[in-house]
């Protein structure tokens, strides 16, 4: 059985894609102590990833940075041997095309060391066809970050047909050693799990939207200023059992499982995201942003994020 790297040993970690995520996962890394060897074979990709972290770093430095870390750890790496072969975890965040990850994995499985775990960031990809016919299939994994990794705690794992249940453990513990929260999907479906739940909301939202139930505006508001708060600090299971009162789960299951089962059925219409659908949420989209560009929307979405992470921070005691 291959021999993982002991969790505090780690000191280097190959980024493999530095697009939006992989440039968001090597500016957490950064931020977290260890050394970055980065590789991409796009164009102009070594300025995108500098600009990235020269404009995440303020964000890092307020969380809190360790104490080892320093935007100089970072090796820009002409090849994908040069990045991978000396590191001790790989993230990989190629684009989500199949046969390119394929070709990639047959890459990194030549490249990398033995007791490397490789960890794919895809969200939609399943990790027993990425890894067919990999010979060191048994310590690939997917990690998937939820954007932008630098901030977002969660980390989905799950394993393919081949992956060891050792590579799988090892890289949940590996995630929370660094902080984040890692989570262990036990099974592979598409788009892993927090995804289809997100997805399940919006599908609700959508279907808000061609109803004519509300304006995208309010639908957004139905969220952002009601459950979306308490989802913040808890899950939907949790948030449910304190819906019960002091009778909890089995109080609020005895009174409203019947009434939601109800409303379940109702929910079984699936919205055909038309041309005319997709205008209507992109004009409610544009009425909402105003003058707001992406830009402007990303950096209050993180300065708002960073409140929450410190928010919580302070006041978790588990």
């Amino acid at each position: 059985m291959t021999k993982y790297p002991k969790i505090e040993s780690v000191e280097k970690i190959a980024v493999v894609g530095t697009g939006t995520i992989g440039s968001s996962w090597a500016t957490y890394f950064l931020a977290q102590g260890y050394k970055v060897q980065a590789w991409d074979p796009g164009l102009e990709w070594q300025k995108k990833i500098g600009d990235f972290i020269d404009n995440a770093w303020p964000q890092m430095e307020t969380l809190g940075l360790h104490s080892a870390a320093k935007k100089s750890n970072i090796t820009l790496c002409s090849t994908l041997k040069e990045a991978v072969s000396e590191a001790d975890f790989v993230q990989e965040s190629a684009p989500e095309q199949m046969e390119l990850k394929q070709q990639l994995f047959s890459q990194l499985h030549e490249f990398s060391r033995e007791s490397a775990i490789i960890s794919s960031s895809t969200s939609g990809l399943i990790m027993s066809d990425m890894q067919n016919g990999i010979l060191s299939a048994d310590r690939f994994v997917v990690g998937h970050p939820f954007n932008p990794p630098h901030l977002i705690p969660l980390v989905e794992v799950v394993g393919g047909n081949a992956t060891a249940p050792g590579a799988i453990d090892w890289t949940i513990e590996f995630y929370n050693h660094m902080g984040k929260h890692a989570i262990k999907i036990k099974k592979e479906v598409p788009g892993h799990l927090a995804n289809r739940l997100q997805a399940a909301l919006w599908r609700e939202a959508v279907l808000a939207v061609k109803n004519d139930l509300a304006s995208v505006e309010d639908i957004n508001a139905a969220v952002a200023r009601g459950p979306g708060l308490r989802w913040a600090l808890m899950g939907p299971h949790m948030i449910m059992h304190l819906a019960g009162g002091k009778g909890g789960i089995s109080q609020m299951l005895h009174h409203f499982a019947p009434g939601i089962q109800e409303w379940w059925l109702d929910m079984a219409e699936n919205p055909i995201l038309n041309d005319e659908l997709q205008k209507t949420l992109i004009a409610g989209i544009e009425v909402e942003s105003g003058d707001r560009s992406i830009e402007t929307l990303e950096q209050q979405r993180d300065e708002q994020l960073i409140k929450i992470l410190k928010m919580l921070s302070k006041t978790e005691g588990h």
